[in-house]
């Protein structure tokens, strides 16, 4: 399920890791920490490597806290992808010259764009992992369906375009990707805020019509008694 990301960070074996086998998952948090997100000093890496310990899970749960990680070491595979994440983000910032100059893919003129929702598959563990991470750092309640929690209320009227570089998100998931998604989904939610400020303020307003002073709302035409 992590192939495209291991893929990208020239791991051994992407086809054929897998994160439920222990020896190999361990071996493979040591990798990517002293090969790719290096946060430790290297001397400070001994308890990691010490894969054969009986205390190995402490270690990697006080990683996990160490890098700011949301997820626990209870959910391997979200905590897997999460790293996977922030290892892509730091390989490129390692290596920014070397991708800067490189071309973006352009469209063949047989190609019509589409909406990328159309290509989701929510039955992809990758796609399970980035939507838990997302809930889990926006607070959204889970659901047993992964679209559910990434459907927000439309409303009837366009907006005008927004340039998310200039809104700052407050957290950083570790992947370009999730950080836009987040982006977005707080804008919405601020947009519904606003809705419900507004519907408030109308309600308000229409409560003080029905129970208004007649010795102090002149718009009712008398005096009070």
């Amino acid at each position: 399920m992590f192939r495209r990301k291991l893929t990208a960070l020239d791991y051994h074996n992407p086809s054929g890791f897998d994160c439920k086998d222990e020896t190999e998952f361990r071996n493979f948090i040591v990798w990517l920490e002293d090969q790719k997100i290096r946060h430790y000093k290297i001397e400070d890496r001994g308890n990691l490597r010490n894969i054969p310990s009986s205390g190995w899970p402490k270690s990697f749960e006080q990683y996990l806290q160490d890098v700011n990680c949301p997820f626990t070491v209870e959910e391997r595979q979200e905590s897997v992808d999460w790293l996977l994440g922030l290892a892509v983000r730091l390989e490129y910032g390692d290596n920014v010259e070397k991708y800067k100059n490189c071309p973006p893919a352009t469209a063949t003129e047989t190609e019509k764009p589409s909406d990328p929702l159309i290509h989701l598959d929510s039955s992809n563990p990758d796609f399970k992992a980035g939507v838990l991470g997302l809930a889990s750092l926006l607070k959204i309640q889970r659901h047993d369906d992964y679209l559910v929690m990434l459907k927000v209320r439309t409303s009837g009227n366009r907006g005008l375009p927004v340039a998310l570089d200039k809104h700052i998100l407050g957290f950083d998931t570790g992947d370009a990707t999730l950080n836009e998604a987040a982006q977005i989904l707080r804008l919405l939610h601020i947009e519904d805020l606003r809705d419900l400020q507004t519907r408030i303020n109308e309600a308000i307003v229409a409560v003080q019509a029905v129970i208004a002073d007649p010795k102090t709302d002149h718009r009712l035409g008398k005096v009070g008694r």
